[in-house]
């Protein structure tokens, strides 16, 4: 009886580990992967962003070109 008892407690282990663990620590790896696939993906995203940005930024700070005159209040 005592060696039954066993073969069904290793039994009952063993579908645990391979059928709830593995995929458990699997799937958790791969949305580790993915989620620093993301980050990878939003800093250069961010930096493309940047750096088309500043050339911007830095045409926008010149005087404007034209017969632009500032106003200025009389009293």
């Amino acid at each position: 009886m005592k060696y039954i008892f066993y073969i069904l407690l290793g039994y009952v282990v063993y579908r645990f580990i391979t059928g709830f663990l593995i995929p458990v620590f699997r799937t958790g790896k791969q949305i580790k992967k993915q989620f620093n696939e993301m980050q990878e993906r939003m800093q250069e995203n961010m930096q493309q962003q940047s750096a088309t940005a500043q050339p911007q930024q830095q045409s926008s700070k010149t005087e404007p070109s034209g017969e632009y005159i500032d106003f200025e209040e009389v009293k």
